[in-house]
Formats: structure tokens, C-alpha cells, sequence
């Protein structure tokens, strides 16, 4: 199979199209033909080494976590999908392999291909997505009538969490760069705050969540905006936010939380029926062919992508 593994951390252009064995699905597993695959932080973040400190994955390493495509085969005790399925996952292995034709996914975290959306479309939803779901809901726990504060409204998680913040039925604010303020006002933000022209602040009243894609700033900016017991959910940690959380509940009703992403099939169901329902749209920036991988990851990682990075696998078959 085509695929763009590394040998060794580096730059970009380790992402070179190369012919790879084939995987094979392990019980309970699904082989995929892969149609289309994205670009996430982590990926480029694990070609560079930044996360070497957590992650020791071997080489040759073939990186990617996002999956649209079809079932090819099952493998022992694998039974909900069957082979022609049209699927989207997010890979439920630690060090990726979607920039490859074919790829291997565990049951639990396979869902059906969202009707309407296109492969490049449902490719770039998984890991964000459930980013952006798992912090909100289940670390932020969001209800209907609070205030929502998305930093970096306009990025791949933040996109989808001013959306899913909505279907919530909270209040949402959003923050973003000058260029991306019609794009998250048009994601249904109900105010946006152009992170360049003016400050962070409270638009109604204190927020509940502030969910922070970005953690470029100190949490002390955001602490005086926050309800007594507000929750601040970082997509990523930060050394600052590391040290803080632990001592924060000493003395404040508030609570910092990080996402630790977990690859689900029913959060995948959950976010195709806001898709469905017309709730959840994902916003591609650029498309690349997996043959220009070196290409998607260099340009993912110059930062304010607007929305999704996507890799159309199907066009190099």
C-alpha cells in the first residue's frame, strides 16, 4: 500500500510516498481503505519530537489519526460493521497511521459516514470533533443557559466547539483573529471577540466554561472572567496550567481541566446527529493529496489554519 511513514523525528519533508506493508485487523478490529484523512496538532507535533517526553513510538512511524473510508475486512469478534460500510473513526491507537490506504480500527471506535457529508467533510471531523465534545460536555459540563468562552473559535477544535457549545444551548463567545470573525459568527457565536483589536472580557455575564484551544495565554487572563465556580478547559496542557490546577481548588471554587481524548464510536453517533440534524458543519481550510503530505503538514503548522487540514487519500490510488 502507498503510505507516508518517517524514520526518525525531523521536519516536513520526512513525509515522503512510499510503498508499506499492508496492516492486518487484530480481533475485534476493521481493516479500512482509507478515502480521506486531516491534519491535526498532534501529528505534527509527534513528526517534530515536541511530545517525546510522553510518547516513544517506533519507527518507521506512519502518523495521521483521522479516518474516513470503508470496512475492507473484520477481524475476529468484530461485528457491527461489514465489508462496503462507509465509516469515520478516529484511529484508537496511540501513534496514528491514517496517511496510508489502508488503516486498522478497533469496533468501539467506529461510526457510520454521516450522510451528506463528502470523505474530505467527514475526514476532518473525529479527533476535533471529539476534542471539542469531550471538553465541553464532559469535562466542562456545559448546560443549557450558561456562557461559553471558546478561545480560538476559528481552529480546528474551536470550530466545532462554538458549534457544539450551541447545540448545548449555551450562550456562546468566541475568539479569533480579525479575518476569521464573520466565519465564527456564521458557526452561530453569538458575539465574537477579535483577539488583535480588543481584550478578553465578559460580554453578558461571568462564564460557566471557558474552553481554551489555543493555551497561549496565562490562565490569569481568563480566571477574573470566570464564575465562582467556573471551569477552564484546556484542549492542551501548558507547564503553567500543569502546576496551577492542582492547588487551585485549595482556595477557589473553580477548576482547571485538561482533555485527554478517548476515540468513541457513540461520541462519533452523537456528533453525526448534529450533523444530520443541520447543527455541525466542519469548515475545510485546504486540500492536499497524500502524496503532498510534507506540503499539509508544513502548512498546518505555521498556525491559524481556519478550520481543517485535509488529505485526500483516494487521489493518490
Amino acid at each position: 500500500m502507498k503510505a507516508t511513514p518517517i524514520a526518525s523525528y525531523g521536519a516536513s519533508d520526512l513525509l515522503q510516498l512510499a510503498e508499506c506493508e499492508r496492516p492486518n485487523p487484530g480481533p475485534g478490529q476493521y481493516l479500512i481503505k482509507v478515502r480521506a484523512s486531516a491534519v491535526n496538532p498532534v501529528d505534527w507535533k509527534l513528526r517534530r519530537g515536541s511530545l517525546k517526553v510522553v510518547m516513544h513510538p517506533s519507527f518507521p512511524l506512519i502518523l495521521g489519526f483521522d479516518v474516513c473510508g470503508e470496512i475492507v475486512e473484520a477481524g475476529p469478534g468484530a461485528h457491527r460493521f461489514k465489508p462496503g460500510d462507509a465509516i469515520y473513526v478516529r484511529l484508537d491507537n496511540r501513534f496514528g497511521g491514517a496517511l496510508a490506504e489502508y488503516a486498522v480500527a478497533g469496533e468501539g471506535a467506529v461510526a457510520s459516514k454521516p450522510a451528506g457529508l463528502t470523505a474530505l467533510q467527514a475526514a476532518a471531523v473525529p479527533l476535533a470533533g471529539m476534542t471539542a465534545l469531550q471538553g465541553l460536555r464532559d469535562l466542562g459540563k456545559l448546560q443549557a443557559g450558561q456562557q461559553l468562552l471558546v478561545v480560538g473559535g476559528s481552529g480546528g477544535v474551536g470550530h466545532f466547539a462554538v458549534q457544539i457549545g450551541k447545540a448545548l444551548g449555551a450562550t456562546v463567545v468566541a475568539s479569533c483573529s480579525t479575518g476569521n470573525v464573520e466565519m465564527v459568527r456564521s458557526l452561530g457565536a453569538d458575539h465574537v471577540i477579535d483577539y488583535r483589536k480588543e481584550p478578553y472580557r465578559v460580554i453578558e455575564r461571568a462564564y460557566d466554561v471557558v474552553y481554551d484551544t489555543v493555551v497561549a495565554e496565562p490562565f490569569s487572563t481568563f480566571a477574573p472572567l470566570m464564575a465562582p465556580r467556573g471551569r477552564f478547559v484546556a484542549a492542551t496542557p501548558s507547564l503553567g496550567l500543569l502546576l496551577r490546577a492542582p492547588f487551585l481548588p485549595l482556595y477557589s471554587g473553580k477548576r482547571i481541566l485538561f482533555v485527554s481524548l478517548k476515540s468513541r464510536g457513540s461520541d462519533l453517533e452523537y456528533l453525526t446527529g448534529l450533523i444530520e440534524q443541520g447543527r455541525l458543519k466542519p469548515v475545510i481550510d485546504r486540500t492536499f493529496a497524500l502524496a503532498e503530505a510534507a506540503q499539509a503538514h508544513a502548512y498546518a503548522e505555521q498556525g491559524h489554519v481556519r478550520g481543517k487540514v485535509v488529505i485526500d487519500v483516494a487521489a493518490n490510488a
